[in-house]
């Protein structure tokens, strides 16, 4: 492995090109354009204010820049430097701004969520959808670009609209069967929209295209209920992770639950293997190498860490969560699958440090790492069935069916990697630490062969 310098960056803003070539950083009110091989500055463009998101268009041809507090989007060019565009919402405001699939219009959500605004970047037109709803997920494009699904909420009751994008027309508009929607996702195939209410009540709804109630899913009453939702790959599996430290899958073709996934705090018998991260000063001249555990440092002076196979029975870190705050750090709000729908990677909030992989052709618990630290953010290689995390200090960590290794990040003045995102060709990550970045290329030619 080997890591490039390190480079400015404010508020986690960086990210690569939909093609692979470029990647886009934002450092406060200026926005730097380097090409990904080389790492040299090819473009750099200066915003009207500090950037509070950014996005590259899916052509790689543009690149939005919305600074929430002043109510603006600019919008630059890579072909042309010279041209830009600006979008002032005014007095009412802006909580959010992305791109249409196309990469032509932009999606403005004002303040108080009050309507959404279509903006052309082609001939200037301006499409206006009312009442749409503030919540955790209540827009999502289906994966070809041609429908958009929005919640909406109006008289005290749930609906969602489907619009086509070619022209943003209203396709569909039905009322949904939830006390309060917190999120809507379409399968990666576009053949169906996933539902489902807030934590309060258990309830997941899967529509059809044309607004058909296909099924309803609920697993338990009186209690916190869906925290996480994701579809596989596949579009075979839904995975739906909740308050209870469960993850329920559902298949395509029933809608019924085929298996369930419990995070137990003892673990005794498993055929999962149990990686345990292991810190330690390394002794001078004596370097130990085993089997199942590789450690990469840099200098003396870094603590080393490796993974250890732990023997059962594994007793995992709890925290009992406070019942008196809002929000309770108890059950699944991370799950994700592999690129190939093979496994899933699961986190439970009450055992922060440990990510639970699970083997989806067996529907069994393949593998436990657990970290010295809480677990910040993993994601998995979008080509590899190879998992990164990462645990706010200074190293990455990998997990792939072979095993794990726990690798020091070389940068000087203590880089503590908060977040991670692979490149598209899974050849490199990107590692974000708090004003920094830097990245992580992987040696794929070795593992190909």
């Amino acid at each position: 492995m080997n890591f490039s310098e390190v480079f400015k960056q404010t508020n986690q803003l960086c990210k690569v090109s939909p093609d692979g070539k470029y990647l886009a950083t934002c450092v406060q009110y200026r926005l730097v354009v380097r090409d990904v091989s080389t790492l040299q500055i090819l473009q750099l463009y200066t915003c009207l204010d500090q950037v509070s998101h950014m996005e590259w268009s899916s052509d790689s041809l543009f690149i939005l820049c919305a600074m929430y507090n002043r109510g603006l989007v600019q919008v630059w060019s890579l072909e042309q430097p010279d041209w830009h565009c600006k979008i002032d919402e005014g007095s009412i405001g802006l909580v959010s701004s992305r791109w249409s699939p196309d990469g032509r219009h932009i999606l403005n959500t004002t303040e108080f969520h009050l309507r959404v605004t279509v903006w052309s970047l082609c001939t200037k037109a301006v499409s206006y959808i009312k009442h749409p709803k503030a919540c955790q997920k209540a827009v999502d494009f289906s994966r070809d670009g041609r429908y958009l699904a929005l919640a909406e909420r109006r008289d005290c009751k749930d609906y969602v609209c489907v619009f086509v994008c070619d022209d943003w027309h209203l396709l569909r508009h039905f009322e949904t069967e939830t006390q309060d929607l917190a999120g809507l996702e379409w399968s990666p195939n576009g053949c169906v929209l996933a539902v489902w209410d807030s934590c309060l009540e258990y309830k997941v709804l899967l529509y059809s295209l044309d607004g058909r109630l296909l099924s309803t899913y609920s697993a338990y009453e009186w209690s916190l209920g869906v925290k996480s939702v994701s579809w596989s790959p596949s579009s075979q599996f839904l995975a739906i992770g909740s308050y209870d430290e469960k993850v329920r899958i559902l298949n395509h073709i029933t809608w019924k639950k085929i298996a369930q996934f419990e995070h137990p705090a003892i673990l005794d018998s498993t055929k999962a293997t149990v990686y345990k991260e292991v810190e330690k000063r390394p002794a001078v001249g004596s370097d130990e190498m085993s089997l199942h555990s590789i450690t990469i440092g840099t200098t003396l002076f870094n603590t080393q860490s490796k993974y250890e196979i732990s023997p059962l029975p594994v007793q995992i870190p709890v925290v009992k969560p406070d019942p008196d705050r809002a929000n309770p750090k108890i059950g699944i709000s991370a799950l994700a699958f592999s690129s190939d729908s093979r496994y899933l990677a699961t986190k439970n909030d009450n055992m922060a440090t440990a990510v639970w992989v699970w083997d989806m052709q067996k529907m069994s618990l393949q593998a436990v790492l657990e970290q010295t630290s809480a677990v910040r953010c993993f994601q998995w290689d979008p080509l590899r069935p190879r998992l990164a995390l990462c645990t706010g200090n200074a190293k990455l960590y990998l997990w792939s069916p072979g095993g794990c290794v726990s690798v020091q990040v070389p940068a000087e003045g203590g880089f503590q990697v908060q977040s991670l995102n692979w490149h598209c060709s899974g050849d490199s990550v990107i590692l974000l630490g708090k004003e920094q970045l830097c990245l992580c290329y992987m040696d794929t030619d070795q593992e190909d062969k």
